[in-house]
C-alpha cells in the first residue's frame, strides 16, 4: 500500500510546512483536501501548489475554507465532503504555533489560550473524521508534536502542556481504532501516530516524507506510536 490515490486532509494547510507537507502528498500521488480559515492564504497555497498538479499522476489538490476551532463548521465540512463522495484516508491537524519564554511567571493564560487552538483542533477534526479513518482501507492519523513534551522547560510549559495534551488525546484515538478492530474480529486498518521534532522548520522535510511513509508500513505496526524525528 501507498499513498497514491488516497485523501489525506490537512487541517491547518496554509503554513509553509503544511505547503511542503502537501507538495510532497501531491508529488505522491494523493488527493490533497487543504482547509484553513483565510481564503486569500488557501487561494496562495493553490497556487503555489500548482507545478506539482500539472506534473503527470493522479495527485490533486482541493481547498476549503473552514474554522477547524468550530465543531459545528467542522462537522458540515465532513458531510460536505461525504456528499461529494470524498472519504478521507488520512488527518494531519496542522494547526500550531508557539508562545513562551520568561520562565513559569510568565506564562500567561493569553499564551496558553492561544495554544490550546492547536489541541481544539485536533480533537474537533479527529472526532469529525474518526468514523472516515475506520472505514478506510488504509485510515492514518498523524499529529506533529515536540521533544519538549519528555523534557518540558519553564518557559516553554504552556506550549509543552499543549503538545502533551494532544499526544494523549491521539493515544486515546490509537486505542479507539484497536478496539474497534477487535470488536468487529477485523484487522486493524487504521493507526493514529505521533511525530516529534525538536523545531519544525528545520525537519520539516523529514516530516513530510515520514507523512507520505506512513501508508507504506501496516496498520498494525504504526498504531499508538511515538516517532522521534528529532
Amino acid at each position: 500500500m501507498t499513498v497514491a490515490g488516497r485523501t489525506v486532509l490537512l487541517a491547518g494547510a496554509t503554513s509553509p510546512a503544511g505547503l511542503t507537507i502537501a507538495r510532497a502528498l501531491i508529488a505522491a500521488g494523493a488527493r490533497v483536501i487543504a482547509v484553513g480559515r483565510d481564503r486569500g492564504k488557501l487561494d496562495a497555497l493553490a497556487a503555489a501548489v500548482q507545478p506539482a498538479t500539472d506534473a503527470e499522476g493522479p495527485g490533486s489538490l482541493r481547498i476549503e475554507r473552514c474554522s477547524l476551532t468550530n465543531e459545528t463548521e467542522v462537522a458540515a465540512l465532513a458531510a460536505r465532503l461525504a456528499d461529494d463522495g470524498e472519504h478521507v484516508d488520512g488527518l494531519v491537524p496542522l494547526v500550531g504555533g508557539w508562545r513562551g519564554g520568561g520562565g513559569l511567571a510568565g506564562q500567561t493564560e493569553e499564551d496558553y489560550g492561544a495554544l490550546e487552538r492547536a489541541f481544539t483542533t485536533v480533537r474537533v477534526t479527529s472526532r469529525a473524521f474518526d468514523a472516515d479513518l475506520r472505514a478506510s482501507a488504509a485510515g492514518r492519523f498523524a499529529i506533529i508534536s515536540s521533544t519538549a513534551v519528555a523534557r518540558p522547560l519553564a518557559g516553554g510549559a504552556n506550549y509543552a502542556a499543549v503538545k502533551a495534551a494532544s499526544e494523549a488525546w491521539t493515544r486515546a484515538v490509537a486505542q479507539g481504532f484497536a478496539k474497534a478492530a477487535r470488536d468487529a474480529d477485523e484487522p486493524l486498518r487504521a493507526a493514529a501516530v505521533v511525530l516529534r521534532v525538536r523545531g519544525l522548520d528545520d525537519a520539516i522535510d523529514q516530516v513530510a516524507t515520514r507523512l507520505v511513509g506512513l501508508w507504506d508500513a501496516d496498520a498494525a505496526d504504526l498504531n499508538d506510536r511515538i516517532i522521534d524525528l528529532a
